[in-house]
């Protein structure tokens, strides 16, 4: 019994301390208090630390020094809301924040709604700024990463560490009269048409042909064509290019900018004829590369009609070649081999030429690249990379195109040696001649509507399509219809296609149904109305296509079909362009949204720097995901560049 009682469990003491345990537990056991009586309990400290404290103002009294009607001291009145010191510490915590909370409110209470709310939203602004502050240098690290970093030139001069640091000399120069002028005259003439200029020593800028000192046979056939005073491109560009000088030209379509570099390559020519006549096989000493075989076709009936004014004149015989695919090489080559002068090519047929040694570039002095950002963007910058490889010595460079982004301006700069760039208005701004109409079509109407559309203006009329399955349907329904319409792409065959442009611009054929193949440069007589049978993919696109109407101070109309297959971020870059010019924006697109204005209220630069569409930034560029993409797969070229193979 003993060991038993020794071994078994103290069960009277377990029993007490059980007892003093539940005791204690009663004894510290605070009753839950609702949330709503919680608060009604706050709001009552809280009115009356404020009616204590607007007793102490009125009475002009410490809080601390006087008692209170109770007869209790100011320290009381703020130890209202204060815990004991005996009390437990999750009361005394949960105690204390409640009485930050009343102090705060009373702070408050003393504060207008509406200073509250400007406290507010200046708080949220502040941090808005910061996020969009990270978002900008995201983007200047985004552009840096994909801007270009090799130079653009030849490999043997690469090798050599050969660095051009002089621009070319020419025997041209200005009027002594005008370089009398003060360089405030100078600003003036630019700030009048718009012209903006950057780089150093810019020659002045010239109003009239006369003063840029061509000779009467050109001055006589310029005003046959109708130009009798210079474009403002042409005011600025011709005595920069005629000055020896590279340069990067952005102005609108339909602005005048062929004549720009066709001029002054054909009056160099000029010069090096009268010096010594070309040989057998020598030559070019100028080339003009250009992305599409039409585009090349028309910069050399320009400059071949400049040749035979000058011939007719007395001046020495100019002569001229068409290098580009679907023609057949003999007749350039016959034309080569009486020493040629200037040399139009695509690069796909003329880097055909200079592998098989065909042509040389040995006394080759200029070069001017037009649609410089299409063919550097869509593929041949490598082809250009190469051609550069062929030159034997320093060359001046041109670079023209309607709409430059700045990564294409960056690239361009590694090229040219002090260049200067010349911007008429806002590098891929749309023309102001052109009233942009969009309206909403369902795919299945598209093609029926076209009637009612061509009734807006009479002929000519261009109708743009993306796809060329689209183009020969386009063609046929107007065909049935009894419309007179040819169409061109980059599935037909060369002659097919020079057919169909001759045709339209001579007026035989009253439409024109084509891919972008038309839409870079071609200049066409009159074009009253461009009616756009999809949304390009590329804002770019857009810009060309309705650019092809409104030319040369004329007036036109270019209607857009949208429907729900067209991208938001494109449709985003339309919306931001219409308003740009001031054109009417439709609700469907009026209701379309973006962060745009947020960064142009930081000061931010507008629109994507990468592409230069106003409705996105770069971080969401989708040509800039199409690059990646095409790199990645290894895709052709697009039809508005001609297809790979009909280039060669």
């Amino acid at each position: 019994m003993d060991s038993e009682k020794r071994d078994g469990p103290p069960l009277k003491r377990y029993r007490r301390q059980e007892s003093a345990s539940s005791e204690s537990d009663v004894d510290d056991y605070q009753p839950y208090v609702p949330v709503r009586e919680r608060k009604k309990q706050l709001h009552g400290r809280l009115s009356r630390i404020i009616q204590l404290q607007t007793e102490d103002r009125l009475s002009g009294r410490s809080s601390e020094a006087e008692p209170d009607s109770d007869g209790g001291s100011g320290t009381e009145r703020t130890a209202l809301a204060e815990p004991a010191a005996g009390e437990a510490d999750p009361q005394k915590e949960e105690q204390a924040k409640e009485e930050e909370d009343a102090q705060a409110l009373a702070r408050k209470a003393k504060v207008s709604l509406l200073d509250q709310h400007t406290e507010l939203k200046k708080k949220a602004e502040a941090t808005k700024e910061s996020i969009i502050e990270k978002q900008l240098k995201e983007e200047q690290k985004l552009l840096e990463t994909v801007a270009e970093k090799r130079a653009l030139m030849a490999a043997a001069e690469l090798a050599q560490g050969i660095e051009y640091t002089d621009p070319i000399r020419t025997s041209w120069r200005p009027p002594a009269a005008v370089l009398a002028l003060p360089e405030e005259r100078h600003a003036r003439v630019r700030r009048r048409h718009h012209i903006l200029v950057d780089g150093e020593d810019v020659p002045p800028p010239l109003n009239s042909f006369e003063h840029m000192k061509f000779p009467p046979a050109v001055l006589k056939m310029l005003k046959k064509k109708g130009i009798v005073k210079p474009s403002p491109i042409q005011i600025q560009g011709l005595p920069a290019i005629l000055s020896g000088r590279d340069i990067i030209g952005i102005a609108t379509t339909g602005s005048g900018k062929t004549m720009v570099f066709v001029l002054p390559l054909v009056m160099f020519c000029l010069e090096q004829e009268k010096r010594l006549p070309f040989m057998a096989d020598e030559g070019p000493y100028g080339m003009i590369i250009c992305p599409s075989r039409e585009l090349a076709k028309q910069i050399r009936e320009n400059v071949d009609a400049l040749c035979h004014a000058l011939h007719v004149a007395g001046y020495p015989e100019l002569r001229s070649c068409l290098a580009i695919g679907g023609v057949n090489v003999t007749e350039a080559m016959s034309v080569i081999r009486r020493g040629v002068h200037v040399l139009v090519a695509t690069p796909g047929r003329l880097m055909d030429m200079l592998n098989k040694k065909m042509v040389r570039l040995d006394v080759c002095r200029y070069l001017c690249i037009d649609e410089a950002d299409r063919m550097v963007d869509m593929g041949f910058e490598e082809d250009i990379r190469n051609i550069f490889s062929y030159f034997k010595a320093q060359r001046q460079t041109l670079l023209f195109s309607a709409t430059m982004p700045k990564k294409i301006q960056n690239f361009a700069r590694s090229a040219l040696v002090k260049p200067i760039t010349i911007n008429v208005g806002r590098a891929g701004a749309a023309s102001l001649n052109v009233v942009q109409e969009v309206e909403y079509v369902k795919p299945e109407a598209r093609v029926v509507y076209i009637l009612e559309c061509l009734k807006k203006t009479s002929p000519p009329v261009l109708i743009f399509a993306e796809k060329k399955q689209d183009v020969d349907a386009i063609q046929e329904y107007l065909l049935l219809k009894g419309v007179q319409a040819v169409a061109t792409h980059g599935g037909k065959d060369q002659e097919e296609r020079s057919r169909a442009v001759d045709a339209f611009r001579s007026g035989e054929k009253d439409v024109m149904v084509a891919t972008d193949v038309a839409s870079k440069g071609l200049d066409f007589p009159n074009i009253q109305h461009v009616i756009n049978y999809d949304m390009p993919d590329d804002i770019e696109n857009y810009v060309h296509r309705i650019g092809r109407t409104g030319r040369s101070k004329n007036t036109g109309i270019a209607t857009t079909f949208i429907s729900k297959s067209a991208e938001e971020s494109v449709l985003l870059d339309l919306k931001h362009l219409l308003i740009e010019a001031k054109q009417a924006v439709p609700p469907f697109l009026a209701a379309l949204s973006s962060e745009e204005e947020q960064y142009l209220q930081m000061g931010a630069e507008k629109g994507c720097s990468y592409c230069g569409g106003l409705g996105h930034r770069i971080t969401n560029c989708p040509r800039m995901e199409a690059v990646a993409n095409k790199t990645a797969s290894n895709i052709g070229r697009r039809d508005y560049l001609a297809n790979s193979s009909a280039d060669y």
